[in-house]
């Protein structure tokens, strides 16, 4: 049974397993952060409990050196964007869902499908055992910027390496991903009538599969900077412990950044394109309207798609690039806010005179779209030349950057397993403990990230590891730091009744229907997980994705394979 589901190539348990390892990397990322949090808090003062687990290289007396704290910051970031939210917002809801949603019995290419998952798990692997590796983990943040990366550890190797595994995964998923929704949608499923998470997960393969190629090229030009000693991103001349690096040619470090911010700043919409679709799939049944615009919402995100390909460098205007040039991506930047405040604003216009149920799933999503709001309006100052440079590098990018990713994306993620955690195991979870999960961890996020951006307006610098202790522009912030530590203790705390819901609901949760919500689309509509070896049977579509609240019908909503008269 075990090698069975270990070695499957359904989609539904590379779902599931892409679920359960995301979320194992999602805990080994808050790890870091709450060691880091306690660093920045109390410089100078051992780490309790586990301050002996990290050696004397590491943490002698307890007390994080700053190497390590380093090392700690760069993985956190790389392990929390590239192994633990992208893999469960493509990886999981996307390889459980999509074949469901669009009534396929699978993806278009299983066994490529399982290979993803492999080659995912072994790069992730590969960057938490560079921890062991002499000299530590990557130190170099999760950007990996040259030359301070491929002068770093042996740390560094392993993490281009694992880096290199995991963009591979991505791209065969994408392709996967294209083909499935483009060749297997059930007869009648037309493009319009197709969900709109459907939509997202289609957009951000086509993000990764264009984004990603750089950045492998890129991994590999500087493992050969690091193993061959060439100068890809090496300037000549550069001097190291007082004498000149002897390196073949003249490399480019902005080389680099160009590279890497080609995927990364389309990444950062590989992070929100499927939380925007799952919010708007629990926003519309728990309205209990249409989605407002349903049109205008698709071709706003493949513009936005498209637009965020060509925006990537506004991440490099203290790189003196020219005025003409940063003029151009000025622009694109502030044109490309346009398209994500279409899809927010429809989203808030759908629940204007819904029959609003406020189930959990349901609480997670409304706090995602003021959450969401804050890290785009806090994005805005930082798509200006002007304001970016005085605010580049100081906390509040962080504080920004953390809206989008947690109380934004997480927080749609959570929407999306309290909603369609009955589909998977045929068991609701458990509505208070999630009540009490959402309202700690709103309080929380928010504890953590405020902050943040009130320390970066004081012009307090990111990656400092005492917190800006040595600074006196700091000082008067540098409290602020205690109440961040005691939020993300909290957070963590309120994560317990998650777990315990999650793990324990197949035993103790309340039995649910086929379809508990009342929705219309078509994973609900299919056999439930509980239905051992049920037959695959294609479903017929006959109308859009969400038609609640039609007039006349026997019911308040319409499923999409209901017989009767098409739309």
């Amino acid at each position: 049974m075990v090698r069975k589901y270990l070695f499957s190539s359904d989609h539904k348990v590379v779902g599931l397993q892409y679920a359960l390892a995301s979320l194992l990397f999602l805990l080994v990322g808050f790890g870091l952060i709450l060691i880091i949090r306690w660093q920045l808090a109390y410089p100078g003062i051992p780490l309790p409990l586990v301050g002996g687990w990290f050696g004397e290289a590491n943490a002698p007396g307890g007390i994080v050196l700053p190497e390590f704290y380093n090392q700690l910051s760069g993985m956190h970031g790389t392990i929390m964007v590239f192994l633990a939210v992208v893999p469960l917002a493509v990886g999981a809801f996307g390889n459980y869902l999509v074949p469901l949603q669009i009534g396929a019995p699978d993806m278009a290419f299983p066994r490529l499908n399982r290979a993803s998952f492999q080659l995912y798990l072994l790069g992730g692997i590969i960057m938490l055992v560079s921890f062991a590796a002499p000299g530590g983990a990557a130190g170099s943040g999760w950007t990996s910027y040259p030359p301070l990366a491929v002068l770093a550890t042996e740390g560094q190797t392993l993490w281009l390496a694992g880096m290199f595994f995991v963009i591979v995964s991505a791209m065969l998923g994408s392709v996967n991903m294209i083909t499935t929704i483009v060749q297997l949608r059930a007869p009648g499923l037309t493009w319009f009538r197709l969900p709109f998470f459907v939509w997202s997960q289609l957009v951000t393969a086509f993000l990764l599969l264009l984004a990603f190629p750089p950045l492998q090229a890129a991994a590999v030009l500087q493992g050969m900077d690091r193993l061959a000693g060439t100068g890809f991103f090496m300037p000549t001349g550069l001097v190291v412990g007082g004498e000149v690096l002897a390196r073949s040619g003249g490399g480019s470090p902005l080389l680099w950044q160009h590279l890497f911010w080609f995927l990364a700043h389309p990444e950062v919409y590989v992070l929100i394109l499927p939380p925007l679709g799952i919010v708007a799939e629990v926003l519309a049944n728990n309205a209990r309207k249409p989605l407002w615009g349903y049109r205008l919402m698709v071709y706003a995100i493949l513009v936005l798609g498209f637009l965020s390909l060509i925006v990537w460098a506004h991440h490099m205007y203290l790189t003196g690039m020219s005025a003409v040039l940063s003029g151009f991506f000025q622009a694109t930047t502030l044109i490309i806010s346009i398209p994500s405040v279409i899809v927010l604003s429809s989203l808030v216009l759908s629940l204007h005179g819904g029959s609003i149920r406020f189930t959990t799933p349901m609480l997670f999503a409304l706090a995602f779209l003021p959450m969401f709001g804050i890290g785009g309006l806090t994005g805005l100052p930082l798509g200006l030349a002007s304001t970016d440079i005085p605010l580049h590098d100081t906390n509040y990018v962080v504080g920004h950057f953390h809206y989008v990713v947690a109380p934004g994306t997480m927080f749609a993620l959570f929407a999306g397993i309290y909603h369609w955690y009955p589909r998977v195991t045929g068991r609701l979870l458990d509505d208070w403990l999630g009540r009490v999960h959402f309202a700690g961890s709103l309080v929380c996020m928010n504890v953590i990230f405020w902050p943040m951006l009130v320390q970066g307006l004081a012009g307090v610098n990111r990656r400092l590891y005492d917190g800006g202790l040595q600074y006196a522009l700091a000082q008067d912030v540098l409290g602020l730091n205690v109440p961040m530590w005691l939020g993300a203790v909290g957070l963590g705390l309120f994560q317990l009744p998650f777990i315990v819901n999650v793990f324990g609901s197949p035993w103790f949760g309340r039995v649910a229907g086929r379809n508990p919500w009342d929705a219309t689309t078509l994973e609900w509509s299919a056999a439930p997980a509980t239905v051992e070896g049920a037959a695959f049977q294609g479903p017929q579509v006959f109308r859009p994705a969400y038609e609640y609240s039609v007039p006349g019908a026997p019911h308040d909503f319409l499923p999409q394979d209901a017989p009767g008269e098409a739309r």
